[in-house]
């Protein structure tokens, strides 16, 4: 299972929830399957799409959903110890681990060799860390969200590999100010 066909067979849960997702392809990709107002897609700041998902679920009683790549965790490590700290019971984040930085050519990350994100979860104090395969992330995400007393990790493992997609035709402006509107913050004069 690759990334675009994982996101297709969670995009139903998905829709009922706060989502922010990862920048580049992944954001494409579930804008393509399903673009919904509550998904906040970035289109810039690789690493900081589960900061952006804390955050929010900080401040919201929503569920809110961040999913993100192997690479970008590892680029913003240190987001595992404040989510580990701090994280509420409404935030999931959602890593997809193809062992590779997918958006920018599929270059393999450590997560392909020796590193693993669930150990450096545990050790960072999230308490509700799952790795699973693809297959199994559905069931697995489906009961995070479902649990009204944790907040999780889950680590799904699918292969690398891209599809051919077309950017998204939102501007960052757009999107912000339809996912505020969703959520009802109002504009700022």
């Amino acid at each position: 299972m690759n990334r675009f066909e994982l996101l297709n067979k969670i995009q139903n849960i998905l829709k009922d929830n706060l989502v922010i997702c990862n920048i580049g392809l992944p954001s494409q990709e579930l804008y393509k399957i399903n673009d919904q107002p509550n998904f906040f897609y970035m289109l810039g700041s690789m690493g900081l799409s589960s900061s952006i998902g804390l955050g929010l679920s900080l401040s919201q009683t929503k569920q809110v959903i961040s999913i993100d790549g192997d690479g970008s965790v590892l680029m913003n490590m240190n987001t595992l110890a404040t989510i580990g700290n701090r994280a509420p019971s409404n935030y999931t984040l959602l890593i997809i681990d193809n062992g590779s930085y997918g958006s920018t050519g599929d270059q393999r990350t450590f997560t392909d060799e020796n590193t693993s994100l669930k150990d450096i979860a545990l050790g960072a104090g999230c308490k509700k860390v799952i790795e699973c395969s693809g297959e199994e992330t559905l069931n697995e995400l489906s009961k995070a969200i479902e649990d009204k007393n944790n907040s999780y990790v889950i680590i799904s493992k699918i292969n690398s590999g891209n599809v051919k997609i077309d950017p998204i035709p939102l501007n960052p402006i757009t999107i912000r100010d339809r996912f505020r509107k969703f959520i009802g913050i109002v504009k700022y004069l």
